[in-house]
């Protein structure tokens, strides 16, 4: 199988002991692509050294909403010229954080806005958090989507909801953007009923695959460090509540995450 893990944090310290080795490991699970966004300029920075070190390794670039207080012009010009780099694929991690709650809610708005806006200059997908915040968090894409669609293209995805964890309302309202929607360890998960329920009604061809190492491992390792070796987990999961074979899943997730970070496919041929 050929996966993308679409959301996995390799440059925290959970992995400084062998994070060499975890690379291998995904590698001989079938993860033959990560994607590592940034949380803050530090995280974007480590993250930019490991994709030059590993070719099936991506980043992303952005201010999460949980580390944003800092966030000024200068924050925004060094995303920028990071976001030049030929493997950046996105901007992110970005969006709003309700549960935290670290950061005043319209600082996070205005960061989130300041953000989105650099993804339309760039042309570049987003990769989306949202922690009890979902209704702003739609409200602020709603504004911003026509203008990202003008850049991309109207058919174009115009990013990912990472580790969604809304209802099928938030799901439809996802689809129309332009978004798909990130599922991980949580679905393995035999009490998460509401998104196992969930899952079989979701559209496949906007579904990626994503493990949000460290965090979040999938049975049967729920509650060790979480790492992309553990995606097939994921996709078998995803196959039995859908109803389909393994590399049905693993196809379709692949084909849509190329879609939504073309960049990925570019730099492959």
């Amino acid at each position: 199988m050929f996966l993308i893990d679409t959301h996995c944090h390799l440059d925290l310290r959970q992995f400084d002991s062998d994070r060499a080795e975890v690379v291998v490991r995904a590698e001989a699970a079938g993860v033959r692509i990560i994607i590592n966004p940034g949380i803050d300029l530090a995280s974007c920075e480590r993250a930019l050294a490991l994709a030059e070190r590993h070719p099936g390794i991506y980043t992303a670039v952005g201010v999460h909403p949980n580390d944003c207080a800092g966030f000024d012009e200068e924050t925004l010009a060094a995303l920028r010229r990071m976001a030049s780099h030929p493997k950046v694929v996105a901007i992110g991690e970005i969006g709003l954080d309700y549960y935290r709650n670290r950061v005043p809610q319209e600082h996070q708005k205005a960061v989130l806005r300041a953000q989105l806006g650099l993804a339309t200059e760039l042309g570049l997908p987003v990769i989306l958090h949202s922690r009890d915040s979902h209704p702003d968090l739609l409200c602020e894409l709603s504004q911003w989507g026509a203008a990202i669609r003008k850049k991309r293209g109207a058919a174009a995805m115009i990013g990912v909801w990472h580790s969604f964890a809304g209802g099928m309302a938030e799901a439809e309202s996802a689809y129309e953007l332009g978004l798909a929607l990130g599922l991980g360890g949580p679905v393995t998960f035999q009490n998460a009923r509401k998104l196992r329920a969930l899952a079989p009604q979701l559209r496949l061809d906007r579904l990626l695959v994503e493990t949000d190492a460290p965090y979040l491992a999938p049975h049967p390792h729920r509650g060790e460090r979480n790492e992309p070796c553990y995606v097939p987990l994921v996709v078998q999961a995803l196959a039995a509540l859908v109803g389909t074979t393994v590399e049905a899943v693993a196809a379709q997730t692949t084909a849509t995450a190329q879609g939504c970070f073309e960049k990925i496919a570019r730099w492959d041929r």
